[in-house]
Parts: C-alpha cells; sequence; structure tokens
C-alpha cells in the first residue's frame, strides 16, 4: 500500500521526507529483529553496545563509552551498574586519574558476547543481503556523506 500526501512541499522536499522515513522504518525493522535475538541472551541493546565495544575496543572509561555508543551518561551509568552487576563487566583504578575508572569486559562478558555476536554479524549482513557488493558499497558511501553534512 502505497501513501500518497494529500500536501507537497517541493518535489525534493517530498522525496527527501519519503527517503527519511524509508531510512525509519528500515532502520526500525532491524532493530526490532535484534532486540528480540538479544533478548534470548537477556540482554537490552544498550547493554549489548557497552559490551561490544568493550569487546572490540579493549578496555575504556566511560566517556569514551559513552560517545562510542552513542548514548547519554545517565544512560550508560545504569547500563553499567547493570553490567557490573551481572558479573559482565567490572571497573579498574585509571592510573592517569584515580578519581576516574576504566571499564574492562569480564571473562563472562567475553564468552557472552563471544558466543552472540557471530550471529548478530550474520544477522545485519542477511539485512543487506537484498544488496549486490556494488549497491551495498553505494548506500553506505551515501548513508556516511548525508551523515557528515
Amino acid at each position: 500500500m502505497s501513501y500518497k500526501s494529500l500536501i507537497s512541499y517541493g518535489k525534493r522536499s517530498d522525496k527527501a521526507m519519503q527517503t527519511w522515513v524509508q531510512i525509519a522504518k528500515t532502520y526500525f525493522k532491524f532493530f526490532t529483529t535484534e532486540l528480540q535475538y538479544l533478548s534470548e541472551y537477556n540482554l537490552t541493546f544498550n547493554q549489548f553496545k557497552v559490551l561490544e565495544v568493550l569487546y572490540h575496543r579493549g578496555d575504556l572509561n566511560i566517556s569514551s563509552i559513552t560517545k562510542l555508543t552513542s548514548s547519554t551518561p545517565g544512560n550508560i551509568t545504569v547500563v553499567v551498574k547493570n553490567l557490573k552487576r551481572d558479573g559482565l563487566i567490572h571497573s579498574l583504578c585509571d592510573p592517569k586519574d584515580k578519581r576516574a575508572s576504566i571499564l574492562s569486559i569480564s571473562d563472562q562478558g567475553r564468552e557472552l558476547i563471544a558466543s552472540l555476536f557471530p550471529q548478530h554479524a550474520k544477522n545485519i549482513t542477511s539485512y543487506m543481503d537484498v544488496l549486490d557488493d556494488e549497491e551495498l558499497e553505494t548506500l553506505h558511501a551515501l548513508l556516511k556523506k548525508v551523515y557528515k553534512h
């Protein structure tokens, strides 16, 4: 079913808004599918993001994790508290700043993310299977261009 607005804001504006809606719908479809997958491991999306960053980037301070996960300091504080409670991460004293701490993924957290991440990568890849390699490269380049603007 196609929806056409009764009001036009100009051909380019109409197409830009339609594109925005399509991006949002596509993201929501992927996101909800991944949320369902992560729930099988009793993880929220934000917990997954923190574990994934620590797994792939190594030990980091909270500020770096907040930036890399596009989160807010308040939200990260709660996520980190819950991951510590569950034994998936732990804090180390920052040798450069005694007031700060560095977060590190625990062995249990490493095992968890190592067991779920390969399927996560397959899931993301499967969402893009409709595109050939050139189309995927073009889509990536175009979205990156729009993001940087």
